[in-house]
């Protein structure tokens, strides 16, 4: 049993270094995290430092948001906003993300270097080996969206205690977001890729699946800037409810259909 797990885990670190020394995998993998988590946020907050006061549109965009007291300042209350109810939505596209870049490369990565066979002659079972990539890649993404999350946070009260003086509060919905949503996310996205990955002749065909990921992401930023869904808390956790359990059935069915066949087509 020791020994089965010590496999396991073999497979679970050479994932992880393939993906930590490949220059253009790590590079991707770290681009969409500092963009959404750093250059954004900053973008945001110092626009709306040096922005002239006043503006209907942003009046009446406030308006539609249920605010909780950040201080007296104006400024203080829109970082909040974006904290609370625009970075959560952004940055559930991390996890996706960082997901893909690992899980795409998981099978169809061990055909292009010509190792496919030694994995398959090792002595873990099919449902061993996938369940190995797919803890590779789900770790890979929970470490890049625990960071990211770190390092915004960082950022962003940098930032405000520098313009404003104080410090702004992220609210429960963040808790929900890191310990049920993301996780819940990237393993559905794990699964889907994964299984695409078996199939797949290149990185690239297997990366193509992320994008219908992305879409629905999408749509949940669009409509929070609309004003047509507001993401509380009780609405991010049915959507972590569910993504769970989408989640849990994904990955029982994909362990079920994986076979030696798709894998050596």
């Amino acid at each position: 049993m020791h020994s089965r797990t010590r496999q396991m885990a073999a497979i679970v670190g050479k994932d992880i270094q393939s993906v930590t020394t490949n220059k253009r995998m790590f590079s991707v993998l770290l681009i969409v995290p500092i963009v959404l988590t750093i250059f954004l946020p900053t973008i945001f907050i110092v626009s709306l430092r040096f922005a002239p006061q006043g503006g209907e549109e942003l009046t009446e965009l406030l308006k539609q948001f249920p605010l909780p007291a950040q201080g007296d300042g104006r400024l203080l209350t829109l970082i909040g906003l974006m904290l609370n109810y625009i970075l959560p939505t952004f940055f559930l596209m991390i996890p996706v993300m960082a997901s893909s870049v690992m899980a795409a490369g998981s099978f169809v990565g061990e055909k292009e270097k010509r190792t496919l066979e030694t994995l398959l002659y090792c002595p873990l079972s099919l449902k061993e080996i996938f369940r190995a990539k797919v803890a590779a890649s789900f770790l890979l993404s929970m470490f890049v969206s625990i960071l990211s999350f770190l390092a915004m946070l960082a950022v962003i009260e940098a930032e405000t205690a520098v313009f404003t003086g104080s410090l702004v509060l992220p609210d429960a919905k963040w808790l929900l977001v890191m310990l049920l949503v993301a996780p819940s996310l990237s393993l559905i996205a794990i699964t889907l890729i994964v299984r695409v990955s078996a199939k797949a002749q290149s990185v690239e065909d297997a990366q193509q699946g992320a994008v219908f990921l992305v879409l629905p992401l999408i749509l949940l930023i669009v409509g929070q800037f609309s004003g047509v869904l507001l993401i509380n808390g009780w609405l991010m956790l049915a959507i972590g409810l569910v993504c769970a359990v989408l989640a849990a059935v994904l990955l029982k069915r994909a362990m079920g259909k994986f076979r030696y066949e798709t894998l050596l087509q």
